[in-house]
């Protein structure tokens, strides 16, 4: 029985993070949303210059390409090159007979520079957080001016 042991150690090994996502269920859907992403890429060159920021694929449904755009005047214009799309995708081996466009109510693409960094704390800003945190001490029992330790600390007996 010494080869069952072996089997139980191979198995025991942990699948690299890709391989383990590919192997269960969920692994047709992440094929796919790839397969989804890489035609995205293909047909994007393809657009009408103007439309290509505002507009993604989305699915292919049947015959149906579905596409998203980011305002009702991009959806009218996709609208407008739609025999472009079609030739577009038969030119990347897909024979779509329909072009279903839908407008979200979000951005197709993310700002990069959204919430990478934080503008800078003005001065006023900082005096009014200073303010608060002296509002929040207790006053010292002796009755000197200087202000005492934070309510936490106080409460804990520790310096920090």
């Amino acid at each position: 029985m010494p080869g069952s042991k072996s089997n139980a150690r191979r198995a025991a090994v942990p699948l690299p993070a890709a391989e383990a996502a590919f192997a269960d269920e969920t692994g047709a859907t992440l094929r796919r949303a790839l397969w989804l992403d890489a035609l995205d890429q293909q047909l994007r060159p393809l657009l009408p210059p103007g439309l290509v920021p505002h507009c993604r694929l989305a699915n292919v449904s049947g015959g149906q390409l579905v596409f998203v755009t980011d305002s009702p005047v991009w959806r009218a214009r996709l609208r407008l090159a739609e025999a472009e799309l079609l030739d577009a995708a038969r030119s990347v081996g897909l024979n779509p007979t329909a072009v279903i466009i839908k407008t979200t109510t979000g951005p197709l693409h993310p700002h990069p520079s959204a919430g990478a960094t934080a503008p800078p704390v003005s001065a006023a800003a900082r005096k009014a957080v200073d303010d608060a945190l002296a509002s929040l001490r207790e006053p010292d029992p002796s009755g000197s001016l200087e202000p005492g330790p934070t309510a936490p600390a106080s409460r804990t007996g520790r310096a920090t």
